[in-house]
């Protein structure tokens, strides 16, 4: 009797499951999928069903670094990091012998096809688009095991040296073609701005008389305080002025 019930409580004790908040446990009876359950405590029958338990937090997966040729056949060096998570932990089980690996496979071959269809300045300067692209690919490969990719970053592209001082090279080049631009605009802007004012003194009688005495007043000043002498020629318009005066 004794034996009876020490049986009877093993049993019962073996029947008993717990499974976190984080976790869900896949059911199988005899080999067919029950569902899933949890989290909290519950009965399973020994010896008939058996239990998985699967992780519902988010995996963080390490994509090792690639070997990849852009589009401009550039070689570089790409690897990233994968955040997903499994959403219906029946799939995960079912569907796929060993998700994790699954997805770092996938992960991983996606990797090269999407940054060997960029060519190289994207691959530095449009990382956000590619990201973009990959979690977009990834997440659709994925979708029939249940799970769920919510992030994808490029974490490092190496290139060789050579190309690295090309790149420096391109950058200086564009560096001062700019400021080439931004001078030249610069120039331009003052050209028009004189050719206004000289406009504007030709139309008004004397105008261009009283701004080259403005400019000997201002030179003079100058020269006071450093004692020296400066000779400047008076222009013609200036003395036939005075001269319509006398004749007058």
């Amino acid at each position: 009797m004794l034996f009876l019930l020490f049986v009877l409580v093993v049993i019962f004790i073996s029947a008993i499951r717990i499974v976190n908040e984080y976790e869900r446990g896949v059911i199988f009876r005899l080999g067919r999928l029950v569902g899933a359950k949890g989290p909290g405590l519950f009965l399973v029958i020994p010896m008939i069903d058996k239990i998985i338990k699967v992780s519902l937090r988010t995996v963080v997966l390490d994509v090792p670094v690639q070997e990849v040729i852009t589009k401009d056949n550039v070689p570089a060096s790409v690897n990233a990091v994968v955040y997903f998570r499994v959403m219906d932990p029946a799939k995960a089980i079912v569907e796929v012998q060993n998700y994790v690996m699954a997805t770092s496979q996938v992960s991983q071959t996606t990797l090269r096809s999407v940054v060997g269809e960029a060519e190289l300045d994207e691959v530095l300067s449009e990382r956000d688009k590619l990201n973009s692209k990959l979690q977009t690919v990834i997440d659709r490969a994925t979708d029939p095991w249940g799970i769920k990719v919510s992030m994808v970053e490029i974490k490092d592209v190496e290139i060789p040296e050579n190309m690295q001082r090309a790149i420096a090279a391109q950058a200086e080049a564009e560096r001062e073609r700019r400021a080439k631009i931004i001078n030249a605009e610069g120039e331009f802007q003052a050209a028009e701005k004189i050719a206004q004012a000289a406009e504007v003194l030709s139309k008004s009688e004397g105008g261009l008389q009283v701004r080259f005495l403005k400019t000997l007043t201002e030179v003079a000043s100058k020269n006071t305080a450093s004692k020296s002498m400066t000779i400047v020629p008076v222009p013609i318009d200036l003395i036939s002025a005075f001269l319509k005066k006398d004749k007058e």
